[in-house]
């Protein structure tokens, strides 16, 4: 009876690991906080959990790693002599999971269905690319972009409008541009490629895992490709787990986790002790670049005295030192202290109620209207804390805030479709390239603040012809003091976050940037 007492035991107890994920000697999970909006590369929007959940399977050209350098993955080198002109090489031995070669055939593709109206996505806009229109559309179902050529299997030069600083095309196409093989989708309907369930399990790949089965609400497992070029990964199974931030410290001390990455999971505030006091858990401090954003839709705030009264009725510092006890920093604008353009010029605007309710009132008299949504992330705990003290502060100078609370992807939704009157989200701005996002979020009509002036315009087209950092900074520091003025985006804080990752694994080291660029090494002790 002890006999099958303990076989009963035993088998419940695989069965209760298999149900959950449970890490065993052959997987690895990865504890993520927001949900999946899509597998498919062509689909992505601008969420870090989706950009490096579609990466696993479809490598980028290139991409950051934790000093904040630029490293091959399909390219072996991005180059150029005039800031329009840019030279792609890809690596000589990257292939495709079915033995072919990674072509720049293959980029061109994936470029072009970037711009054709019927697979165009948001996200990979190809705006910058001469030979598209100012959307970035090139006519539906061309088969070449102007701005484009193929020199040879491996080589294809891309030639931008304007002027644009290698750091900033390194990010915006090295980092994004997620190649698709072209001798397996090149005959399928474009309007059908957004769609297409054959990105939820893929069976031909350029990254070092397939995907095995996916509920995007849930969890993405893969299995390693043998095949993958840079060598088979040591760890035969990865797990997506999507959990809520407060499951996680249990998670990882219970084994169920075994990695959380900075921009895909977010621990809370309030756990950070417990995690890093943790024994069979490193904690990873990440550098301080995950800014809590709040971007202000100018069409339906038109009021800039409002607008300014929103930043000078928010006491951010006592909220940041309440709650994020030194985890991280306060800044004005988009840059934080680690960007290489980052100013100490700005300084930091005060908490000013008085003036702030002052605002209000005189905005108030000619009409304006003084109560607004605004929109959260509902995996951001520790913001949503804050938000309630801000709303009862803003009560108090005379704006009446309703606070809607929603999930990642409804987020982008809204924000997408610029729906909002306020929301805000953590937004990670690469330090080393503040102008893909600012360019983008300053886009006037159709961007999340519909805001942009002669002015901010004008900086960032400069900040791409320069090559001095301390000049660069001054173009950026334009663009940061017209946030103060004209009020089209409030930084709330900016995270230190923290990541963790099991001692069991070696070869992993949790980052803001570079946690996934050597995955085939990973290792399982």
């Amino acid at each position: 009876m002890k006999k099958i007492l303990v076989s009963l035991l035993v088998c419940i107890l695989i069965l209760s690991m298999a149900a959950m994920g449970m890490a065993d000697d052959k997987s690895v999970n990865i504890g993520v906080t927001n949900t999946l909006t899509t597998l498919n590369p062509l689909a992505m929007d601008n969420t870090e959990v989706v950009k490096y959940a579609c990466s696993l399977t479809f490598l980028p050209l290139l991409e950051l790693d934790s000093s904040l350098n630029f490293v091959p993955q399909l390219a072996k080198s991005i180059t150029t002599e005039d800031n329009l002109t840019f030279t792609v090489t890809l690596q000589d031995d990257a292939k495709w999971s079915d033995g072919r070669p990674v072509t720049a055939e293959d980029v061109e593709f994936t470029l072009i269905l970037g711009a054709d109206p019927a697979s165009f996505n948001v996200s990979l806009a190809m705006y910058m690319i001469d030979g598209t229109d100012d959307n970035g559309f090139i006519e539906a179902g061309a088969d070449h972009i102007d701005g484009i050529h193929v020199i040879d299997e491996r080589t294809l030069t891309i030639r931008t409008k304007w002027e644009t600083a290698l750091y900033t095309f390194n990010n915006n196409f090295g980092r994004y541009l997620l190649p698709v093989p072209k001798h397996v989708l090149g005959k399928i309907p474009r309007e059908e490629l957004l769609t297409l369930s054959w990105f939820n399990h893929p069976d031909v790949i350029s990254g070092p895992y397939f995907i095995s089965d996916a509920d995007l609400n849930h969890y993405v497992y893969y299995t390693a490709n043998e095949n993958y070029f840079l060598g088979a990964p040591k760890i035969k199974y990865l797990n997506i787990q999507v959990v809520s931030g407060s499951q996680l410290l249990a998670g990882l001390q219970s084994g169920e986790i075994d990695l959380v990455q900075q921009t895909m999971g977010s621990i809370p505030i309030e756990d950070y002790s417990s995690v890093r006091a943790l024994p069979n858990v490193t904690a990873v401090s990440g550098t301080p670049v995950t800014n809590e954003s709040i971007f202000i839709n100018t069409a339906n705030v038109p009021d800039v005295r409002i607008r300014r009264a929103l930043l000078l009725g928010m006491d951010r510092e006592t909220m940041f030192n309440a709650l994020l006890e030194g985890n991280g920093e306060l800044v004005d604008g988009f840059l934080v202290s680690a960007s290489p353009y980052y100013s100490s010029v700005l300084g930091l605007t005060a908490y000013d109620p008085e003036e702030a309710a002052r605002l209000v009132s005189e905005a108030a008299a000619e009409g304006a209207r003084t109560a607004y949504t605004w929109y959260i992330n509902s995996s951001e705990s520790t913001w949503a804390t804050a938000m309630e003290y801000f709303a009862a502060l803003y009560e108090e100078i005379g704006l009446q805030i309703e606070i809607r609370t929603v999930d990642l992807a409804t987020l982008m939704t809204i924000a997408g479709n610029a729906e909002h009157d306020i929301m805000s989200v953590e937004y990670t701005y690469a330090p080393v390239d503040p102008y893909t996002d600012v360019v983008w979020l300053l886009g006037g009509e159709g961007s999340w603040t519909g805001y942009a002036t002669d002015a901010t315009n004008e900086a960032l087209a400069l900040s791409q012809t320069l090559n001095d950092n301390a000049a660069i900074a001054e173009q950026y520091l334009i663009v940061d003091q017209a946030m103060q003025t004209d009020v089209p985006m409030i930084s709330g804080w900016v995270l230190s976050t923290l990541g963790a990752v099991s001692n069991r694994l070696t070869g992993v080291r949790p980052d803001v940037f570079g946690t996934f660029i050597d995955v085939q090494n990973w290792d399982i002790q």
